[in-house]
């Protein structure tokens, strides 16, 4: 197998503008006028300099792939990257070609991008200000940055070269893209999270979504100064955590949920024993004794599929002291009901909601997902008696992320599970397009402080608004 093959995954030497195999789909025609045909529109057009450049760093890339070693080890990749250095100069000087300092520096970077990295998309995974990645087409790329999206001064050649760069991503996984798999959810290698889908059910080409996976993880004390908790919230969540109560986290898509998850596994004792369980591994939890089990989609014969349902009942005979679920989203909710319910206090997971009420609802319907045919009741006994708080995440407006509720499940009264918020998010207005508000206490005590207190933790009175403030 050629150098080329092996680096980007199946691409073609001699022509990086071709698709990387004959099943990657071509760029979708559409009606001229149409939206599809103004989305698909290369913007920003093309200067005469830059298709010069392009010409350039392709005759370049080209002879200098066919000029490297196929057997160099590839995974020795500082040694890779000399090499191709070695070759960059040697090539400019035989072909007279005469560059400014920063313009080499430039085009190095961009054709060893384009062979060790993910070509035009490295510069946006090495920029720790860009949190997301949308690439929408070959000349539609997006990125978010402090909660805002914003529009990329980049673009792929075609939406071939976008291609070749999904191929470069899912190959080491052994996962597939094609016609007949049009969509796939891999992770590169420093746990960034990706999702890919391509045509015939993408109108615009292929479409790919990376969210960005934090090298130093978010601390506490970074979400106080964010404004996203308080440090009586911080002191309160802590109690909760070390008293082995069962937290779900909800809020929408981007909310934060896995970082405050991940934030709040940071609070556990470091003598237990936690598995946790994701669908793509992004807690990066600092305890000793961790283990870690990811699911994994079936295979191109569909088998070999695991589920984070199967991984559930399964961590519950490697003797856990906790139970962490990067998130329920299918059947697998009632496995974690019963895990809460069976001694494995202190257990938690996020769910996608929009209120403290609707992660209750959600629950209940995905456990009806299990087939099991229990009646509504039985289903809501189980989760008022394994579920004792729900904390609430939501990115507001101008970007931000708060916690908006933190909220006690109680019980049941008939047939209702009844809830009582214990701190709630107050907007008291707008500053610079900025929300400015506070997460309150409401001046309530939760049921469980018995068992906070039992674990030998006294939190002192005003963190529940006892000392004058506002009540509800």
């Amino acid at each position: 197998m050629s150098l080329l093959k092996r680096l980007q995954g199946g691409g073609e030497a001699n022509n990086p503008q071709q698709p990387a195999n004959s099943s990657a789909p071509a760029e979708v025609s559409a009606p001229q006028g149409s939206i599809a045909a103004r989305r698909a529109m290369p913007l920003p057009a093309t200067s005469p300099q830059q298709d010069t450049y392009q010409d350039l760093k392709v005759r370049v890339q080209n002879k200098l792939l066919s000029s490297i070693d196929p057997t160099i080890d590839v995974r020795k990749m500082a040694d890779v990257r000399r090499t191709i250095q070695e070759l960059f100069e040697q090539i400019l000087a035989e072909e007279g070609i005469v560059l400014s300092r920063p313009e080499r520096a430039r085009l190095f970077e961009q054709i060893a991008a384009e062979i060790l990295g993910l070509g035009p998309l490295q510069p946006l995974l090495e920029d720790e200000t860009v949190t997301e990645i949308m690439v929408n087409g070959a000349k539609n790329i997006y990125v978010e940055r402090a909660g805002k999206l914003q529009r990329a001064a980049i673009t792929f050649e075609d939406n071939g070269h976008v291609m070749r760069i999904l191929e470069r991503i899912v190959a080491p996984l052994g996962r597939r893209i094609d016609e007949s798999s049009p969509y796939v959810d891999a992770r590169l290698a420093d746990g960034s999270r990706v999702n890919a889908v391509i045509p015939p059910i993408s109108l615009v080409g292929p479409v790919l979504t990376i969210r960005k996976f934090s090298r130093s993880p978010i601390t506490v004390d970074q979400l106080v100064k964010y404004g996203s908790l308080t440090p009586e919230a911080v002191e309160f969540l802590r109690a909760c955590v070390i008293a082995r109560l069962n937290i779900v986290i909800s809020g929408g898509t981007g909310s934060g949920k896995t970082t405050l998850l991940n934030v709040m596994s940071g609070f556990i004792p470091n003598d237990e024993r936690i598995v946790t369980i994701e669908n793509a591994a992004e807690l990066q939890l600092r305890q000793e004794h961790v283990v870690t089990l990811e699911s994994r989609p079936p295979n191109v014969e569909n088998k070999g599929e695991v589920t984070i349902r199967d991984l559930v009942v399964n961590a519950l005979r490697m003797r856990p002291d906790r139970i962490v679920v990067g998130e329920i989203r299918d059947e697998a909710a009632l496995d974690m009901l019963q895990a809460m319910n069976t001694g494995h206090d202190g257990s938690m997971t996020t769910a996608h909601s929009n209120s403290p009420r609707d992660t209750i609802a959600r629950i209940e319907t995905m456990s009806l997902m299990a087939g099991m045919d229990l009646p509504i009741r039985a289903i809501r006994e189980q989760i008022a008696s394994a579920i004792d708080l729900v904390i609430h995440q939501e990115r507001m407006r101008d970007g931000t992320r708060k916690v908006v509720n933190i909220t006690e499940i109680t019980g049941m009264e008939g047939e209702v599970i009844t809830m009582t918020d214990v701190f709630v998010f107050e907007q008291t207005g707008m500053e610079n397009n900025k929300i400015v508000g506070r997460l309150r206490p409401t001046g309530l005590r939760p049921k469980f402080m018995d068992q906070i207190e039992d674990a030998g933790i006294h939190l002192p009175p005003s963190i529940f608004g006892a000392s004058g403030r506002r009540q509800y």
